[in-house]
C-alpha cells in the first residue's frame, strides 16, 4: 500500500515534456524532503501522463529513495539477490564496479530493450533509478545513456490489421532468455572470473532457484491498469515466443512488433548526471541501457522497483 504524508510544506511541481510522446522533467521538487499528499498526487498524475519522469540535481540517501518509492506502492526484492544493497535489500545495485574480484552490482543490466520484471506473474508497476556515479569519456561527456520508448504510442500507431492480429495473443517471458541472449553475443560467463571480469563486465548466471520464479505468460497487448491505454507488451530481452501460434509465425510477428515498439519518434534518450533520479512506467514504456563504457569508467546506480498487478 502507498503511504500518505500530511503536515509538511507543499512543494511546487512543474513538469516540462521531454518530447511529444514520452517523458517529462520535474522541477521544484526536493526528494530529500517529505512530500505532502497534494504534491505527491501531482507527481503521480505526471508519471501516468508522461510514463517517464526526470528529477535532476537530487541529493538523497538510500533511505530517502526507498521512502519516496514506497509512496507509489510496495517494493520488490529482486531475484538476483547477490546484487542487492547490503543494508537495504529494496535497492538493486546496477554497477560495473568490482571489489575483491566480484561485481558489486548487476553490470550487464538492460542491454536489450525490456520492461522490468516482466518475467514475473505480476510485473513491476514502475522503477526508480538514482545516479550515484556516472561514467564519462576523456572529454567529459557522460556515457551509459538510457533509452526509453513509449509502447502506448507504439500500439496507437499500429495499423488496424496488426491490432486485430495481436489482440488476444499471449507471450512467454523468461529471465533466463535474457542471459541466453548474452551468451550468444560473448563467451559463456559466470559470476566468478569470466572473460572481461577485470573490466567490470562480468555477466550474470541465473541459478536454478531464480529460474523457478523467472518465467510468466502475459498478453501481447496489455491494458494499462490506471490510464486504460493499450500498450504493446513484448520486448527484445525477455519475450521468448507467442504461445498461441506456430513458432515460425511467432518469430515473424514478434520481430515486427518489437521493431514497432522502438520507433525513433517514440524514444527519449536520457544522458545521466550524478544526482538524477529517473522513474518509468513498466507497462507504458520500455527501456535500454547503452553499454559504451568500461572500467576505469565507473557506473553505480540504485534501483527501487514498485510492485505491480497481473497484466490483462
Amino acid at each position: 500500500m502507498s503511504e500518505t504524508v500530511t503536515g509538511v510544506p507543499k512543494q511546487k511541481v512543474s513538469a516540462a515534456p521531454l518530447n511529444e510522446e514520452i517523458g517529462a522533467e520535474i522541477t521544484g521538487i526536493d526528494l530529500s524532503l517529505p512530500l505532502d499528499d497534494e504534491t505527491f498526487a501531482e507527481i503521480q498524475d505526471a508519471f501516468f501522463k508522461h510514463s517517464v519522469l526526470v528529477f535532476r540535481e537530487q541529493n538523497i540517501t538510500a533511505e530517502q529513495q526507498i521512502a519516496f518509492s514506497r509512496r507509489f506502492g510496495d517494493l520488490e526484492i529482486h531475484v538476483l539477490k547477490q546484487f542487492l544493497h547490503p543494508q537495504h535489500p529494496e535497492i538493486l545495485l546496477i554497477s560495473n564496479i568490482v571489489e575483491q574480484g566480484q561485481n558489486i552490482g548487476l553490470a550487464d543490466a538492460g542491454r536489450y530493450w525490456h520492461s522490468d520484471l516482466c518475467y514475473k506473474p505480476a510485473p513491476s508497476m514502475g522503477s526508480l533509478l538514482y545516479a550515484v556515479e556516472v561514467p564519462h569519456d576523456d572529454e567529459g561527456r557522460p556515457l551509459g545513456d538510457t533509452l526509453f520508448a513509449s509502447v502506448a504510442s507504439s500500439y496507437d500507431a499500429l495499423p488496424d490489421d496488426l491490432k486485430t492480429r495481436a489482440a488476444g495473443l499471449r507471450a512467454l517471458h523468461s529471465l533466463e532468455h535474457t542471459f541466453d541472449r548474452d551468451r550468444k553475443d560473448v563467451d559463456v560467463r559466470t559470476e566468478e572470473q569470466a572473460p572481461g571480469a577485470d573490466q567490470g563486465i562480468t555477466r550474470t548466471k541465473v541459478s536454478a532457484e531464480q529460474k523457478k520464479v523467472a518465467e510468466a505468460v502475459h498478453p501481447v497487448v496489455r491494458t494499462h491498469p490506471v490510464t486504460g491505454r493499450k500498450c504493446l507488451y513484448v520486448n527484445d530481452s525477455t519475450a521468448v515466443k507467442i504461445v498461441d501460434i506456430p513458432n515460425e509465425e511467432s518469430e515473424q510477428l514478434l520481430g515486427e512488433l518489437r521493431a514497432r515498439c522502438i520507433r525513433p519518434d517514440f524514444v527519449y534518450r536520457h544522458k545521466w548526471q550524478v544526482g538524477d533520479l529517473v522513474m518509468w512506467d513498466n507497462c507504458a514504456s520500455q527501456h535500454q541501457a547503452v553499454a559504451d563504457y568500461e572500467l576505469p569508467q565507473r557506473r553505480r546506480m540504485h534501483r527501487t522497483t514498485v510492485s505491480g498487478t497481473v497484466p490483462f
